[in-house]
């Protein structure tokens, strides 16, 4: 009887998670574009075309969940701004102590579990932000390079953006809210 129970649960969450009013596909892809499209705009014009700076992986995986599940806990502006700066400065941190040793596999471990436990502490978690402290790591030489300057660009300024456009394509059309804000109940 539990797991029949269970079963119809899991069912109707995985099914309203998955099934969408068509248009809100059109948003989802509106801002991931828009949003992306903005960091690598300004990379294009700011950085030369070598210097991948601005765009890290992590911010795809935001977007995922910021303009696709608006809904979600994990994609509510504290959790993408607070997990991304919180595993940013750990990221550097492990980094920078850790420099100069042949122990990076260790380094890249004890960066992303410091990361989850310190977003859970501060409940700001945001899984991207786990890639955030790897990319502090594990970047190429022009990242880990830049130190804690990672934290601000582009950890900080591409959030920023990222936000920003999730705030307005997300708030757009009258079926969408964001940051997430329950329905109002009509009295009985």
């Amino acid at each position: 009887m539990k797991s029949k129970k269970a079963f119809r649960k899991a069912r109707y969450i995985v099914y309203r998670q998955t099934i969408l009013d068509p248009w809100d596909h059109l948003w989802t892809f509106l801002g991931a574009l828009i949003g992306i499209g903005l960091i690598g705009l300004l990379q294009h014009y700011f950085l030369s075309q070598t210097e991948n700076l601005f765009l890290i992986g992590s911010f795809g995986a935001s977007a995922v969940l910021i303009y696709g599940a608006t809904n979600s806990p994990l994609a509510q502006p504290r959790n993408l701004v607070g997990g991304h700066l919180i595993s940013a400065l750990l990221g550097v941190t492990v980094a920078w102590l850790f420099q100069g040793t042949e122990l990076a596999w260790l380094a890249c471990a004890l960066a992303v579990a410091l990361s989850i436990v310190a977003m859970q502490i501060t409940k700001t978690m945001h899984p991207p932000g786990g890639a955030t402290a790897l990319i502090a790591n594990l970047g190429s030489e022009k990242i880990t390079n830049l130190g804690f300057g990672y934290v601000l660009m582009p950890v900080l300024s591409g959030v920023v953006i990222l936000l920003g456009v999730a705030l307005v394509c997300n708030n757009l059309p009258k079926n969408r809210r964001y940051p997430y804000r329950p329905p109002k109940r009509s009295p009985r």
